[in-house]
């Protein structure tokens, strides 16, 4: 089989890559080096069954060269907290558009990475696939993130309904591991962690109470793999996340990860940065998934608890920060 991965340079795509690549199947990977590393490429940027395109996927042109069965579409634009909400909008909906095209040319799959971020101030939770998506005003930029994928997971789905393309969406659930960026465009963990080698304050951002549930790469490896070669897993929709009992709340993950890092018993220096200083901004409570459906459809088992997590992705930053 062979699978192209965009964004592969970045934290999930490199990942994952690693995995299929130890599969046996041939990969191409494109990324244009604006969030990912070629770093993260080397432990197998030389194999004979990989293909590096270093390139913008908004230029229609770029998949010219490349035929694959599955497209696992991970480039994006992400919250944009500090960066702009047209970017996020523009930039995701015409790579998408210019995959879904190759897409219907090559008949092949698209494997879509959405995010749990859809599910947005809908209080009920876990969220399962069938939750409602309750998004805050369009005055707050915000929320142009979730809606630039809500409108992906429906061009997906229109095109499916009109053409017959075949499709699997993935909402994620807050990824960290190795590989992760380490700035806010790798999450809260990414940042704390960073901020406690280079001996800055702990920055969280509103009062810290808002909750998440985050997900070890490796299972959200796992869960990709389920959806590219499980033929259960086409034209449907799946939540990839770890156990609901990881749900934790952000002030919370920052003193344990403090505590995995310094002798338990000191005390963290933590930073609370109102929200105001983003502009006019929400966030969300709490964001806990439901993943009945992976487990029972695809066998999806989630793998790591949090802490184990964090004391691998801890080393390997502590490792990234001596080079």
């Amino acid at each position: 089989m062979k699978i192209l991965i965009t964004g592969v340079a970045g934290f999930i795509g490199s990942n994952l890559a690693k995995k299929i690549i130890e599969r046996g199947d041939t990969l191409i990977g494109i990324d244009n080096l604006s969030y990912g590393t070629i770093r993260n490429l080397e432990p197998f940027i030389n194999h004979p069954n990989f293909t590096f395109i270093q390139g913008d996927l908004a230029n229609p042109l770029l998949l010219n060269q490349t035929h694959s069965d599955i497209v696992v579409h991970l480039a994006s634009q992400k919250i944009p907290r500090y960066t702009s909400a047209l970017r996020t909008l523009e930039e995701n909906y015409l790579m998408l558009r210019n995959v879904i095209h190759k897409c219907l040319q090559d008949k092949s799959k698209i494997v879509f990475s959405s995010t749990s971020d859809v599910y947005g101030k809908n209080p009920e939770v876990p969220f399962n696939e069938e939750s409602n998506l309750v998004l805050g005003p369009t005055s707050v930029k915000r929320w142009a993130y979730a809606s630039s994928k809500l409108i992906g997971e429906q061009l997906i789905i229109a095109n499916h309904d009109e053409f017959d393309m075949k499709y699997t969406i993935m909402r994620f659930f807050g990824s960290y591991g190795p590989n992760q960026n380490t700035t806010w465009w790798g999450g809260p963990q990414a940042v704390f962690i960073q901020n406690i080698l280079e001996g800055k304050p702990i920055e969280v951002h509103g009062d810290g109470l808002q909750t998440r549930t985050f997900t070890y790469v490796d299972d959200t490896v796992q869960g990709i793999m389920k959806c590219i070669y499980e033929e259960k897993s086409e034209n449907d929709i799946f939540n990839i996340a770890s156990d609901p009992d990881e749900e934790v709340c952000i002030k919370d993950l920052a003193y344990k990860i403090w505590d995995l890092m310094n002798d338990r018993g000191s005390i963290p220096d933590i930073k609370l940065i109102p929200y105001s200083n983003f502009g006019k901004y929400e966030d969300v409570l709490r964001r806990v998934p439901d993943i009945t459906k992976i487990k029972t459809m695809l066998g999806y088992k989630p793998a790591y608890k949090l802490e184990e997590g964090l004391k691998i992705t801890i080393k390997w930053q502590k490792e990234l920060f001596k080079k």
